[in-house]
């Protein structure tokens, strides 16, 4: 039986839920932006009257001011959005129980085994899209296909409040013509080498040669090959398996940029006690721990080393992202942004070897110092309790990345790993 996927898209997801909630800005050209203060002020979504006048997502806010001079700036609301998100989810189960998320306003359905109760798969991203307005007051546009990359690509192609089929008879006459850019995980670095190779559409890569694209590409090559030929069959995972915590991590761009390895160490202490606290609160420990760095021309690395034994304590987990960065960086360029990741996760509570070279007694007494500033934040605040370290640099040492709501779109190949 032929697989019947949705792919539903909240259009303009962020401006149309403060629109909704703002009905004084509702006719006027709205961006919902970041904070300049701490150096996100950037696009992060705009309405249609902005879109018009040619504000990109990503732009700066004085670029987005120059095309538009009477743009309504607005700060994101993340609990707002969450709450539409999760109403959304509501709806699409109601549905299926095969709904996964691929940010807060995206979402796979795999309604194949609905179709004797609810319909065709046409019908029934029809009356997603009807409930969502009556219900939500915002609108989506909905892609049917039999495969998740064409049923995203059919929600991109016609926007706002609109239904595209992209079936096995039709892909090549309403896929391929797209530019190779509308592709999903075809980037503009993907894109350049495409236009070198004279690749300028989806079609393009659909008949080029997979075995000259796997050479030029790696694994990619051959992975759009297939998504461009309809050949993609992963599964839409079930709702709550996507949610299985695969790591922890925090990352934050900072007030200033760095200039020294004293003021890395300060982000990673910070960083660091968030991990571990958030590490202690899922109950894991983590076996791995990975950083992420950018600097101020943008050239990034990650790289990640194992710890001695799993932990969650924050001075183990900052110890080695410090090694690893003083091992890896040599101060190029200053630094504009860090991450802390713990991953390869255990739980906490999970049987391990004892180390004859390692003072437990101390360890144990580290572990309880934690849990007693759990408590101490959790009760009084963050800023309770704070390292001495942290108080030589108030602008670095005030960031709290625990309470800071960030959220990361999901990765399409669970794990990072390719099919």
């Amino acid at each position: 039986m032929e697989r019947v996927i949705l792919h539903s898209d909240l259009n303009n997801f962020y401006a149309s839920v403060e629109c909704l909630h703002r009905p004084e800005i509702r006719n006027k050209a709205v961006a919902v932006c970041g904070d300049p203060a701490a150096r996100h002020g950037i696009v992060l979504a705009k309405n249609y009257l902005a879109k018009e006048s040619g504000i990109q997502t990503g732009e700066v806010i004085w670029q987005a001011q120059q095309k538009c001079p009477e743009l309504v700036v607005v700060p994101p609301n993340y609990p707002l959005y969450l709450k539409f998100s999760r109403l959304a989810r509501s709806i699409y189960a109601s549905y299926t129980d095969q709904v996964e998320a691929f940010g807060l306003d995206e979402a796979w359905l795999d309604v194949t085994g609905s179709i004797h109760i609810f319909g065709s798969g046409i019908e029934m991203a029809d009356e997603i899209r009807e409930r969502i307005k009556l219900e939500l007051g915002v609108s989506a546009s909905v892609g049917v296909s039999y495969n998740k990359i064409f049923a995203k690509l059919g929600s991109d192609m016609k926007k706002p409040d609109a239904t595209t089929i992209i079936s096995k008879d039709n892909f090549k006459q309403t896929a391929w013509p797209l530019p190779a850019s509308d592709l999903l995980y075809v980037g503009r670095a993907t894109c350049r080498k495409f236009a070198r190779w004279g690749i300028s559409t989806i079609g393009d890569i659909a008949e080029s040669d997979p075995l000259v694209l796997k050479a030029r590409l790696g694994k990619w090559g051959e992975v759009l090959w297939s998504f461009a030929n309809g050949y993609d069959r992963s599964p839409v995972v079930a709702m709550g398996e996507e949610s299985i915590i695969k790591s922890v991590g925090n990352s934050i761009t900072t007030p200033r940029d760095l200039e020294n390895n004293e003021d890395v160490l300060l982000i990673i202490y910070a960083l660091s006690e968030s991990v571990a606290a958030r590490l202690r609160e899922h109950g894991f420990k983590c076996r791995t721990v990975h950083i992420h760095v950018r600097d101020k021309n943008l050239f990034t690395f990650g790289v990640q080393g194992k710890l001695l034994r799993p932990g969650n304590i924050s001075n183990d987990i900052a110890e080695k992202a410090m090694a690893l960065f003083r091992s890896h960086y040599s101060w190029a360029h200053p630094i504009r942004s860090i991450g802390v990741r713990g991953c390869d996760l255990i739980a906490a509570d999970s049987h391990e070897q004892l180390s004859l070279f390692t003072d437990e007694e101390k360890r144990i007494k580290q572990e309880k110092i934690e849990a007693t500033l759990d408590t101490l934040r959790c009760r009084f605040g963050h800023f309770s309790v704070q390292r001495a370290v942290l108080l030589k640099d108030r602008e670095l040492g005030s960031i709290n990345p625990k309470e800071e709501h960030i959220i990361h779109p999901l990765a399409f190949f669970k794990g990072g790993k390719l099919p």
